[in-house]
């Protein structure tokens, strides 16, 4: 995905700056075990990713494409993919994320070639894996096997165990999948993404419909109508999701007063501010600076 680091919410592996960043999410009814600065925008990482449904259901989004998981089911998503979970309000489940290195046994070796074919692969976003009494059966009861590994005792023997699983499934991964042969990306994504990527570059502005439309040079009706065909939203409100995680991010890391917070944001009236962020997060600002410390 060519500029992605430019163009969306980039979302941070809270074990980057471990020795082993391998982190494994436990989300009951849109709660993460592991709270960070982000909400549930369109975001991505460089990392690749799991995601198993263990009780209810939840909805998978793309900029291109949208799939609902069971109970039982899971979906690999490649690195740089634009995505969000939504629709888990009553659905309990497990997010694993780790970077390519992971399966690549050292610097230098075959296996590189092949990690980087796949993963460097634009069209090539997700993988879905529902019980077919085949391959996918395999991939799931080794998710199972993966997600007992307990991620928090980090020994060397848990640690090689992590590795030795991972690679067993991108193994039964790549001798299953077929690389699509022609790009599935959508005029209203094309649009949708200049849309995003002027968002973020001019977040703190006082945008208008106006303004957003002229980014990607197309009308404001046609700028309504891709954000709800590829997101599902509005733009004004994915608009307000990205300055609400500006936000959090700067109450979180920066010492700056919540008025400047606002302003910083985009927000022109504080009250405003307020209230939206305690919707969308449950907190008032100076509730979710005081419960996430520097």
């Amino acid at each position: 995905m060519p500029d992605s680091k430019e163009r969306y919410i980039y979302s941070d592996n809270l074990n980057r700056r471990t020795d082993f960043p391998y982190l494994v999410l436990d989300v009951a009814n849109g709660v993460p075990s592991k709270r960070n600065a982000g909400f549930h925008v369109m975001h991505w990482h460089d990392d690749l990713q799991f995601i198993c449904a263990l009780e209810g259901s939840l909805e998978l989004q793309t900029l291109d494409l949208s799939i609902s998981l069971a109970s039982g089911e899971a979906v690999y998503i490649n690195k740089d993919v634009v995505h969000r979970v939504q629709n888990a309000d009553r659905c309990h489940y497990v997010s694993i994320i780790f970077p390519p290195y992971f399966l690549t046994f050292y610097p230098g070796s075959p296996a590189c070639a092949l990690v980087d074919r796949v993963t460097s692969e634009k069209d090539f976003d997700i993988v879905r894996l529902m019980s077919d009494s085949g391959w996918q059966d395999q991939v799931l009861a080794a998710l199972k096997d993966l997600l007992a590994v307990k991620p928090d005792a980090h020994s060397a023997l848990e640690t090689y165990e992590v590795l030795v699983r991972l690679s067993e499934i991108w193994l039964l991964l790549c001798k299953n999948i077929t690389i699509p042969l022609e790009s599935r990306t959508s005029t209203s994504s094309l649009r949708v993404q200049k849309v995003l990527r002027y968002m973020e570059e001019h977040y703190s502005d006082p945008l208008t419909l106006e303004d957003l439309s002229r980014s990607a040079s197309i009308s404001k009706s046609e700028c309504i109508r891709c954000f709800r065909d590829c997101l599902s939203t509005t733009p004004y409100r994915y608009l307000t999701e990205i300055r609400l995680s500006k936000a959090a991010q700067l109450l979180k890391e920066t010492d700056l007063p919540i008025g400047s917070v606002s302003e910083k944001v985009g927000f022109q009236e504080m009250s405003h501010f307020g209230k939206c962020f305690k919707e969308r997060t449950g907190f008032s600002p100076r509730e979710y600076r005081k419960a996430n410390p520097m």
